[in-house]
């Protein structure tokens, strides 16, 4: 009996390993799927709404949807909708959420490279050529050690000032513990009605928040490579010089941005001090990077505020992190190439590196069609709704890039619409970085090499 019993397990161990090396990208979109409608139906149950009625389904895999893919938009207010049981399932499906994506995306990533380079890193310092579950197993434990510490350091800063807001230890560590998980994962849930609003000149509570947001958008590559190299900066990669300092970059253009087109605008910054309108500013700057937080009424803003907030959404954060968007790593590479083409240079180079080809092809596809995509769903989306464009397009980047953040119409919206956003936000955390690594996977050498002839462009 025991014999067979391991015979057959090492059987379905060999076949999934075979399964994982040869579809990666099919094995992320089938247990991403599997995974929501699991959520979906523990939040169809009575037990999960304040009124013990079943919630519609529509609303309860909109919210699955959206805790699992760590976007934070949702149909129904977090915190009178859903009893404890309700809140609990959410939280542990952007746990489990932010675990699949760190983990899978690095799981293709050395797919893509035919080596556990990453994993490497962490366990043996060497190469490998092969990706077997145990290896996988090991890189799955870093991964959640990992994000439960500095989750847990997250909520260690918040509790002190949530139990002088609240004067409950209960009430203090479950508010830490749901702002420390939802930020670190780029969340954006809420577990209060008033949200973040009242506590906009709050440096100890937006503090952690905003470290949380950013430091979970750099990567779980980043961060690693960032712990390891933290004396020694000439042992960074050149994904983390790029991811670290393009973030940056992208956080001070917003802040300055959102300081200057709000400043007299009396729905947002207008009515603040200068202290918490730096504050402000500088929260709306970092929570584009995917978080989905906000502390003013983002319906409220200039329209010229919100398409900025579109290109910030639509970058994203950093490659094998919980943020969405093409990722930073990608307008980085685009950007430099633009550069070098501009200056007449035959390779694009920087930190005195030289960046390969295929790279920057695989960054205009992964452009290309993530512009595509929210090009197609504008249009839908128009159709279903009848509302504005600026609105509309707010919402689908939103959903696609995985942010969170809203102009207020998501609740309102018609169940085909709100089917739609589902899909934007399954096909905006799997979508873009399976099509890479499919992209990236039938990357091969040919023999015969054609004529090269080269057309008129621009």
């Amino acid at each position: 009996m025991l014999a067979r019993f391991l015979a057959a397990f090492w059987a379905g161990r060999e076949s999934a390993d075979r399964i994982a090396r040869r579809y990666p990208a099919a094995l992320a979109l089938l247990a991403f799927g599997l995974v929501i409608f699991a959520f979906a139906g523990l939040l169809s149950l009575p037990i999960a709404t304040t009124t013990g009625v079943r919630a519609p389904f529509a609303d309860a895999l909109f919210v699955a949807t959206s805790a699992v893919s760590v976007t934070g938009l949702t149909t129904v207010d977090t915190a009178t909708h859903w009893s404890f049981f309700g809140q609990a399932t959410i939280l542990s499906g952007i746990q489990i959420g932010g675990f699949g994506v760190m983990t899978l995306a690095s799981i293709l990533g050395l797919a893509v490279s035919r080596k556990l380079g990453l994993t490497a890193k962490i366990l043996t310092a060497r190469e490998t050529k092969t990706t077997r579950l145990g290896e996988v197993g090991s890189l799955i434990r870093v991964v959640v050690i990992t994000s439960v510490t500095l989750e847990l350091c997250i909520a260690l800063l918040l509790f002190p000032r949530f139990f002088a807001v609240y004067d409950s230890a209960g009430s203090a560590l479950w508010h830490s513990v749901f702002f420390a998980v939802s930020s670190f994962n780029n969340a954006g849930f809420l577990p209060t009605t008033e949200g973040l609003m009242p506590y906009y000149s709050d440096w100890l509570i937006l503090g952690p928040i905003m470290m949380g947001v950013f430091i979970g958008s750099l990567g779980f590559p980043v961060i690693l490579n960032l712990a390891r190299a933290r004396r020694n900066r000439t042992l960074w990669t050149l994904h983390t010089k790029l991811t670290v300092v393009t973030s940056a970059l992208l956080v001070a253009v917003g802040a300055v941005w959102f300081l200057i087109a709000e400043w007299r605008n009396a729905a947002t910054l207008g009515g603040m001090t200068f202290d918490e309108k730096i504050l402000s500013s500088l929260f709306l700057a970092i929570m584009p990077r995917s978080g989905g937080f906000n502390t003013i009424d983002i319906g409220a803003m200039h329209e010229s505020s919100w398409l900025i907030t579109d290109a910030l959404m639509f970058v994203g954060g950093g490659s094998a992190s919980t943020a969405g968007g093409i990722k930073v790593t990608t307008l980085a590479v685009l950007m430099l190439a633009i550069v070098a083409e501009a200056r007449g240079d035959r390779d694009t180079e920087v930190f005195r590196r030289r960046i390969p080809a295929d790279i920057l092809r695989l960054a205009v596809a992964v452009t290309f069609l993530g512009a595509t995509i929210i090009l197609v769903s504008c249009l839908i989306m128009l159709e279903l709704t009848g509302l504005a464009l600026d609105v509309i397009l707010f919402e689908v980047i939103s959903a696609f890039a995985t942010v969170g953040l809203s102009t207020g119409i998501t609740p309102d919206l018609p169940d085909s619409a709100k089917y739609m956003l589902v899909m934007l936000m399954y096909v905006g955390r799997v979508g873009t970085m399976t099509f890479g690594a499919a992209l990236a996977l039938r990357s091969r050498r040919r023999v015969i090499r054609l004529p090269e002839e080269r057309p008129i462009v621009g």
